[in-house]
């Protein structure tokens, strides 16, 4: 199977998780994040991006942090610009968080459209929160996303 439908076909099996039990907790959101070495009720985002990408065989970031996967080398897109190729399904989009001076969301890019993005994302709502409670595809618009990396290649597939 191509790495890009792999990818795409672990973040669609875990759309309709829910976080149980309160905030940033329940087994799958745990399981995401013990995948980056993290415990329990923490942003979980990034973590589960890392686990689809670790569960593909996709080289990327352990990591729960979000600038983890902001690397100049893997940005293809940033702030309105295409920097190296078109987004496809299964690169990472990041949303700037101007308070936080940082990236602070993430999530995949499912559908790279002219004016909006469809995305899959964990730690998110139907309102956009980046802390939501549970994994939702969404439409963004393209203004939303500040940049996006791509970690799927063949040189990036792990043996």
């Amino acid at each position: 199977m191509e790495l890009r439908q792999c990818v795409k076909e672990l973040y669609d099996s875990q759309v309709g998780v829910r976080e149980v039990g309160g905030e940033n907790r329940g087994a799958s959101v745990e399981m995401y994040l013990e995948s980056v070495g993290l415990g329990h009720s923490l942003a979980w985002c990034a973590a589960f991006v890392s686990w689809c990408y670790q569960h593909a065989g996709v080289e990327a970031p352990k990591s729960g942090w979000v600038p983890s996967y902001a690397l100049q080398r893997k940005r293809i897109y940033q702030r309105g610009k295409f920097q190296k190729q078109k987004p496809q399904t299964g690169d990472v989009f990041m949303i700037w968080y101007h308070k936080l001076k940082r990236p602070a969301h993430i999530g995949f890019v499912d559908h790279w459209g002219d004016k909006w993005v469809v995305t899959v994302e964990g730690n998110t709502n139907d309102n956009g929160s980046r802390e939501g409670d549970g994994v939702y595809r969404k439409r963004r618009l393209k203004k939303q996303i500040w940049a996006v990396s791509n970690f799927v290649s063949n040189t990036d597939r792990q043996k």
